[in-house]
């Protein structure tokens, strides 16, 4: 194709999203391959745990023993491809970014590989306090846990002293860095907050299993919602984990809605608008967070929430709606004084 001819050509989804900083790959970026390779390996886990469920009637506190791996496949697949985008926009200390990444990756697959062979055993992973070989190696696995949050933290701190792409760009990576890192920190509350209490359940095999703590507050095991197995009879810190976990998730499908919209909205066209537009939606969701949080620490249920919750949850969505309403309706009047200045010449 010609050098003129490329220039007139109809701009492609593609050529929109790199122009917005939002591209999957852009010119010399690579995706850290680890943490892409392990995505795709957790999202065949999620997938291969999914369709397992019909087939196994194997159960764990009334769930398919497939459940958790399914879980944590989904979760790992969703955050490491997350991280791998992430990494690869790097400007600074790169090569730094890319070790804690692959120590992140190393650590997580480990998690994921001892789940799963917990679920395919038919056995408790998590709170499992007995001595046998198995789950000796299971938990040892698990004492990673607090190494791969730090490595996490350690890359939130690095993209802190830099610019990443446009200002939304910069905005979605280090408001999701953040709300993932409080998602992680979030699950060492999981225990302390829930309180040991030791107890033997029986497991898929009818294997009267020792069991140190749990996921609940105010009921350890708690009776779970479907397919996520949070407690629907008392607290449970797993809520605010998820929801803040996958905060950059969102952050980035939102950053890449804007930068589409950006093409017919001129308002949107400035990226200080799109960025503004990400925090405060950030900051909504870091009050959703928050509030689940809040929830879990008194004991309530995430699915039946008190008055004090619903106006918790509401005026975080509430300061989040008023915060965009007034940067769009700033952002129009300034295109609608340009335009008019334009007329006027």
């Amino acid at each position: 194709m010609s050098t003129t001819l490329a220039a007139h050509r109809r701009p492609t989804v593609a050529d929109r999203a790199s122009g917005a900083g939002i591209a999957l790959t852009h010119g010399d970026r690579r995706w850290h391959r680890p943490l892409l390779v392990l995505g795709i390996a957790c999202g065949v886990v999620a997938l291969a745990s999914l369709a397992a469920m019909p087939f196994d009637d194997r159960t764990i506190l009334g769930e398919s023993v497939w459940v958790k791996s399914f879980k944590f496949g989904f979760s790992f697949f969703a955050y490491c491809l997350s991280l791998a985008w992430l990494l690869s926009h790097m400007t600074k200390l790169r090569r730094t970014g890319w070790a804690f990444g692959t120590l992140f990756a190393v650590i997580s697959a480990a998690e994921v590989a001892v789940i799963t062979a917990a679920a395919a055993m038919g056995t408790f992973s998590h709170f499992n306090a007995s001595d046998d070989a198995f789950n000796q190696v299971v938990q040892m696995a698990f004492q990673f846990v607090p190494v791969m949050f730090l490595a996490n933290v350690v890359i939130a701190v690095l993209v802190l002293f830099q610019r990443i792409g446009d200002r939304a760009v910069t905005a979605v990576i280090r408001w999701g860095l953040l709300l993932s890192s409080l998602g992680m920190f979030a699950a060492f509350f999981i225990v302390t907050v829930g309180g040991q209490g030791q107890r033997t359940q029986v497991d898929a095999n009818g294997t009267e299993v020792p069991l140190n703590a749990g996921h609940g507050v105010g009921d350890l095991d708690g009776n779970g919602m479907f397919l996520t197995g949070w407690s629907t009879t008392g607290g449970d810190m797993r809520v605010a984990h998820f929801i803040g976990l996958h905060g950059i998730q969102v952050l980035i499908g939102l950053g890449m809605l804007l930068s589409f919209l950006a093409v017919r909205r001129a308002w949107l066209r400035d990226d200080r608008v799109r960025a503004a537009v990400v925090r405060w939606s950030a900051a909504g969701y870091l009050g959703v967070f928050a509030t689940a949080a809040w929830q879990a620490v008194r004991g309530q249920s995430f699915a039946s929430p008190d008055a004090a919750s619903l106006a918790a949850y509401g005026a975080a969505v509430l300061v989040a709606a008023a915060g965009i309403a007034l940067t769009v309706a700033r952002a129009r009047r300034t295109v609608d004084a340009e335009d008019r200045a334009l007329e006027l010449r």
